[in-house]
């Protein structure tokens, strides 16, 4: 989605005086017509033909608006105006009288995107399109054809399951805590979306690298257990609506051509969020026929824990070889600065969705450049973000139109309190406030318990000082010295315990003596001060809650190494997702800015944090890690025809990059991803061949030259350049510059001094080494 959900209510338009004209006449796209692709007014005039809807479009949201015809393929980056293309696109095909708007089928994720959708096309004259969810589509022809296809009425549905998972698990005979149950509920939800059965639950969560919450076996048991209650009881849940569905139409052709016969042209939004059940569906929808409209942007795949998969987009010339595929990279949403660091994280990302990464232009003028803070502590940096807000909000900026983006939904308390005692009004996105959260609540009135009862209380006999009798206490709760395995319910709940484990630390360390009795005082002080009015107020939402929203003023906080990407981020794929879930974080913003990240958890704690490895070569003072992808970026512009015809995806006037080949190590032959692999030409674990007493002269010769010059001595060199130097032993100029990390400026200044340490001879007087 390209912006927030706008409540729009239809009215009767009140007469202009005679001779006034009704609307104000409309600039070509090539003297500024073209609306931003996120701000629309707010009562719009309905055009009045099928050429008025393609008015104000560029050229390749009009290029998608008039291919009507076979498969069509939008890769549109973030701020590229795919929902106003693809709704127009509907709009001029049911205007022009080449779609009946009751064939039309546009399907989305969310209700939210499904609703701005219907808003959009009613605005447009597309009325009687059906725009809808996933599940809401399949519902409905589920709940119509469900007496012909088997008989009787369709089960009832269950609004959620983790009552049947609880039921589930105690006729296992396994104990689950709330945490745990969200948890398994969320594993038997990934498990239906992949049409995993439970048989092969354990086999196929190893082969995705899922970090089960719970033993697999026993997933598998209680996911078994609780496909047999929903028998019993008659029931149904969400993921049986998409599965009876899909079974429904496989089963019964006369059913399935009966849909065909309805639904004769379908729009999928968000494609690459699909699951390989809801493929599954669409496939099924379409039969032998190509009438198929996808939208999506790989680079902003955040959901693959849900099962969702890019791979159906990057695939679709490969099932669709005559696919049109138009690239939008026009962003009407970000300035130039906040499109250029979007732009260079990507730059730096690898796997499959950076092949096909999106290279942004952007259409705005230019604003101001993204600020880079470092704070000493998370307290420090959330007071600095809170000063600044209140500064914005006196200069004007609406409250509304700030937001503050964090990682896990633990971080929101440093931030809702920093932001209260500023006095600054919030409203928190996609997740409880803190001191709502259950988990809070029970380990507040725990520690209330223990404040008073604690003489008698033998967790606390061993537990001399404040911040000990609250993990005492909390340990009761859930709370553990080192954070559970994975990323569900359960982490975060443990997450929610720790920063209350973190604020005694905090309040015994600033108040000497401090009781238990005065920290839930605290405790309670803090829960009221944030029950203040927040209908107008700053935004707080994880990265996650914040996809399809923008604002003018964007806070990214937290942005440092074990929160992004996260600790639990192991694999190059997890990595990857989460730099494109911080990619979306950077292009939620219009204009301004902030990246911020703390060197310590605490006031006086150890400074051993550093920035994300994601920043590096992107905030000033840093160096890239890594060479780029080149020849990955795409380009705008249209491309027809056959699978053959690739080379003519970017447009002639656009500068084709030269595609590298790919690095390969020298020692055992496999292809090299890793810029400090590439630098060596070898893996990290091939055995190495290095001259350690050349590459001890190389670093002290480097240290001299940074000592000279001023400036740190990676400045200079590397380690890893020198390793590969020590490693090579060059012999002339052409041999170094081979060398990645070397380059003509460094080989010009170095050149001469390197070759003479790598000869034996002293660099200062070109003599012999003894």
């Amino acid at each position: 989605m390209t912006g927030p959900v706008t409540l729009v209510a239809f009215v009767r338009p009140q007469a202009l005086p005679c001779g006034q004209p009704a609307h104000p006449s409309r600039a070509t796209w090539q003297h500024g017509g073209v609306t931003a692709a996120t701000h629309s007014t707010l009562f719009p005039r309905v055009p009045d033909s099928a050429d008025a809807v393609l008015e104000g479009l560029d050229p390749e949201q009009r290029a998608v608006a008039t291919a009507l015809h076979g498969p069509v393929c939008v890769l549109a980056g973030a701020g590229t105006g795919k929902t106003r293309a693809i709704t127009h696109r509907i709009a001029y095909g049911v205007r022009a009288g080449i779609l009946q708007p009751s064939s039309v089928l546009a399907v989305t994720f969310t209700n939210r995107a499904a609703g701005e959708m219907r808003g959009r096309l009613r605005q447009l004259g597309a009325v009687g399109v059906q725009a809808r969810t996933f599940h809401s589509a399949a519902l409905r022809q589920l709940q119509y054809f469900w007496p012909k296809a088997v008989g009787g009425s369709l089960p009832r549905l269950v609004d959620r399951k983790i009552q049947l998972v609880a039921d589930a698990a105690a006729a296992c005979r396994i104990r689950l805590d709330r945490g745990e149950l969200r948890d398994v509920t969320a594993e038997i939800e990934w498990s239906k979306v992949t049409q995993t059965v439970p048989a092969d639950y354990t086999a196929a969560a190893a082969k995705s690298g899922r970090e089960a919450p719970r033993d697999p076996a026993e997933i598998a048991q209680l996911y078994a257990a609780y496909e047999d209650l929903k028998r019993e009881r008659s029931v149904i849940d969400f993921e049986d609506v998409l599965l009876l569905t899909v079974a429904v139409l496989q089963d019964r052709h006369d059913i399935a051509e009966q849909v065909r016969a309805q639904y004769q042209h379908f729009v999928v939004d968000e494609y690459q969020d699909v699951s390989p059940l809801q493929q599954r569906l669409l496939e099924l929808w379409l039969g032998d026929r190509e009438n198929l409209c996808v939208v999506g942007d790989a680079s902003q795949t955040i959901y693959s824990f849900t099962g969702a998969t890019p791979d159906h987009l990057l695939d679709f010339r490969v099932r669709h070889p005559g696919a049109t595929v138009v690239k939008l990279v026009r962003d009407y949403r970000s300035t130039p600065q906040v499109v250029r660091l979007a732009n260079g994280l990507l730059a730096q990302a690898k796997g499959r969705a950076a092949d096909h990464r999106l290279e942004l232009v952007s259409q705005r003028p230019a604003g101001p450049e993204p600020v880079f803070t470092e704070y000493p502590d998370e307290p420090a940096e959330a007071e600095g973000a809170a000063r600044r807000i209140r500064e914005l909000i006196a200069s004007g900026v609406p409250a509304s139109e700030i937001a503050v983006l964090f990682r896990t939904n633990s971080q929101s308390e440093t931030y809702e309190q920093a932001l209260a005692d500023a006095g600054v009004p919030y409203q928190l996105r996609g997740a409880e406030r803190f001191f709502d959260r259950p988990e809070v609540r029970n380990a507040i009135n725990a520690l209330r318990a223990a404040a008073r009862f604690g003489g008698n209380d033998s967790l606390l006999d061993d537990a001399p000082d404040l911040p000990s009798q609250v993990r005492a206490v909390l340990s009761g709760k859930g709370w553990t010295p080192q954070p559970p395995a994975g990323s569900g319910a359960v982490r975060e709940s443990w997450e929610s315990l720790a920063a209350l484990v973190h604020l005694a630390q905090d309040f015994a360390a600033a108040r000497a003596g401090a009781t238990l009795a005065d920290l839930v005082v605290e405790l309670d002080e803090r829960a009221g001060a944030q029950h203040a009015p927040t209908v107008q107020g700053v935004t707080l939402a994880s990265l996650h809650a914040a996809k399809g929203l923008e604002w003018d003023v964007v806070f990214l906080v937290g942005v440092a190494e074990g929160m992004m990407p996260i600790t639990y981020a192991k694999t190059d794929e997890q990595i990857e997702e989460e730099r494109r879930l911080l990619y979306v974080g950077v292009t939620r913003a219009r204009e301004h800015l902030h990246l911020s990240w703390a060197l310590s958890r605490s006031p006086g704690g150890r400074p051993n944090r550093r920035p994300s490895r994601f920043l590096t070569g992107l905030r000033p003072g840093s160096q890239a890690g890594g060479a780029g992808r080149a020849g990955a970026a795409g380009a705008g512009g249209v491309e027809r025809g056959s699978w053959t015809a690739a080379a003519r995806a970017v447009p002639e006037q656009a500068p084709r990059r030269r595609q590298r080949t790919p690095a390969r190590c020298r020692v055992c032959g496999r292809t090299l991803t890793d810029g400090g692999e590439m630098k060596l030409m070898r893996c990290e674990d091939c055995p190495s061949d290095m001259d350690e007493g050349l590459y001890e002269r190389l670093r002290d010769w480097r240290g001299e030259q940074a000592r000279r010059s001023g400036q740190p001595a990676f400045c200079v060199f590397t380690d890893k350049t020198l390793i590969a130097i020590a490693e090579a032993v060059p012999d002339d100029e052409h041999e170094l510059a081979r060398i990645p990390g070397v380059g003509m400026r460094k080989l010009r200044r170095y050149g001469s001094d390197v070759l003479a340490l790598c000869a034996g001879r002293d660099p200062a007087d070109g003599q012999d080494q003894d």
